[in-house]
């Protein structure tokens, strides 16, 4: 067995950084959400990825994938965004074994009222900081790890057709 490469102390440094701004973001959105529109971030990037989708509806292992959730996770959420009425489900007339989630009128209606508090803390927390330069850098940063960690583009086109 080879041994280890440790990260050395900038590597560390780095590293550490990297985990505790991540942590220390999704820490900040969700409380942003809960305080402003009660609910969790994995709701609202729930409601998010629905509201994007043709027809504002998805199949649960669409949905699944888009969130990074695994199936069991996103049934429990979307059960309770069912209760609130900001989701349905449907299955397919052809496809009994299919089920659709799809956003409501009212789960839109929710989504686009979360949605200025949250761009405005995103932005607060990671562009405001930021020269333009350092956004672009970061973006090539990202798009090169997520490459890696996503070498067949399993993911969502999060970069887009354009970038």
């Amino acid at each position: 067995m080879s041994e280890p490469r440790w990260l050395d102390e900038d590597e560390q440094q780095t590293w550490r950084a990297f985990l505790w701004t991540s942590r220390l973001l999704n820490e900040a959105l969700d409380r942003q959400l809960q305080r402003d529109s009660g609910m969790p971030h994995t709701y609202y990037m729930i409601l998010a990825m629905l509201s994007e989708a043709p027809g504002r509806a998805m199949t649960m292992t669409a949905l699944a994938a888009e969130v990074r959730s695994s199936p069991s996770r996103l049934s429990h959420a979307v059960a309770r965004l069912e209760e609130s009425g900001w989701v349905r489900r449907t299955k397919p007339p052809d496809d009994r074994r299919t089920t659709i989630a799809e956003l409501t009128d009212k789960g839109f209606d929710v989504l686009a009222e979360a949605a200025p508090g949250h761009v405005e803390e995103v932005r607060r927390h990671l562009f405001d900081p930021l020269t333009r330069e350092q956004a672009l850098r970061l973006r090539e940063t990202l798009r090169t790890l997520l490459g890696n960690l996503d070498p067949d583009g399993r993911g969502p086109d999060i970069f887009g057709p354009s970038s």
